[in-house]
């Protein structure tokens, strides 16, 4: 039998392209300068993935400064004042705010699979934001003449179109980065705000056909950051159930760094549906040793002691770099757990078609 296995997103930036970036911020460096740097990224980045023997590759997020960000590059309606989110180790990073209306995003993620189809044939996954990510930037006190409820319904139809570009690139998964599931919980534990953000994601499911939606994943975790999370103390049965409610085909759900994989399994068995797929993250970024083949096995097989084989696939717990700065896993460190990631579920599909 086959495991499809995919990772989850963002590649650690090689060292000299932030220090193009930099250059670029201080005047110094000329913005084709800096397109030649991003596509040298982005070409070394596709040979390293399809060297490591993954089925399914990305651009690594090389060319976005941040997962959650990519939308609102240069607009000129948006504030750097927004919401705080706060990791467990102290550092803080902040959204950006919403000036005035209307909201449009500056670019569509289609465009990304665009670029990195010059270098692969192999098929590519995206990653976008979600529609409940992007609400956090709508001032509390409002916008003169640009009510939320014109916000909400603006976000959605963009938020689908960045999806739709997408898929009329021939992507093969989009997956809908959620992180701020979990978070919702820690900040309001009645669930209405993680009932609102589900709510809100699937007004832009909605607009998909259930072909499509079967191409559509979301994605959970409690943050990583600089080796660090927003939200891993809040249990996954409070966020699992309604996580399910999502219309999608795919889920992609943080497992490797928990510290109690086997309760959250038995959350996920009760609560799947017979059309979803579980990649379940058998790779924890946040830790620098590269897990060994056999060790995702064990992972693999235990997991699909919980989930049927045929809707289980595997992935990373996260991101190894969601936001440009983030140094803190090498490289050459990521590519080696995804290698060990693509050989490990080759090995527990093995064991499991005996």
């Amino acid at each position: 039998m086959n495991i499809p296995t995919e990772s989850i997103g963002s590649i650690p930036r090689p060292p000299e392209l932030l220090d193009a970036l930099s250059e670029f911020r201080s005047g110094r460096l000329s913005r084709e300068r800096l397109a030649a740097c991003y596509d040298d990224a982005l070409r070394d980045t596709i040979e390293r993935f399809e060297a490591t023997g993954s089925p399914v590759i990305s651009d690594g997020e090389q060319t976005k400064s941040s997962f959650a960000t990519y939308p609102l590059h240069d607009l000129p309606n948006i504030a750097q004042d927004g919401a705080i989110i706060e990791f467990a180790d102290g550092h803080t990073r902040q959204l950006p705010k919403l000036t005035s209306g209307p909201f449009r995003y500056g670019i569509h993620a289609g465009n990304y699979i665009r670029a990195a189809k010059r270098y692969t044939a192999l098929p590519l996954k995206q990653a976008v934001i979600s529609a409940s990510a992007l609400s956090l930037i709508y001032p509390q006190h409002g916008i003169t003449g640009y009510s939320r409820e014109a916000f909400l319904n603006d976000l959605v139809t963009e938020t689908a179109a960045d999806i739709r570009s997408c898929l009329e690139q021939d992507a093969h998964h989009v997956q809908i980065d959620f992180t701020e599931g979990r978070l919702s919980l820690k900040l309001d534990p009645s669930k209405q705000l993680l009932r609102e953000f589900v709510s809100l994601n699937n007004r832009v499911l909605a607009c998909f056909t259930p072909e499509q939606r079967r191409r559509i994943g979301v994605h959970t975790c409690p943050g990583g950051d600089h080796d660090s999370t927003h939200s891993a103390e809040v249990d996954y049965a409070d966020l699992l159930p309604d996580l399910f409610q999502l219309d999608a085909g795919n889920f992609y759900i943080q497992m490797a760094s928990e510290k109690d994989p086997e309760h959250v399994l038995a959350i996920i068995k009760e609560h799947l549906q017979p059309h979803q797929r579980i990649f379940v993250g058998v790779i924890d970024v946040l830790n620098p040793d590269v897990e060994e083949p056999e060790l995702i096995r064990e992972r693999l097989l235990r997991a699909a002691e919980y989930i049927p084989p045929s809707q289980l696939g595997s992935t990373d717990d996260c991101g190894f770099s969601p936001f440009e700065d983030d140094t803190s896993t090498g490289r050459d460190t990521a590519f080696a757990k995804i290698k060990a990631r693509v050989i490990g579920t080759g090995l527990a599909a093995k064991a499991l078609s005996r």
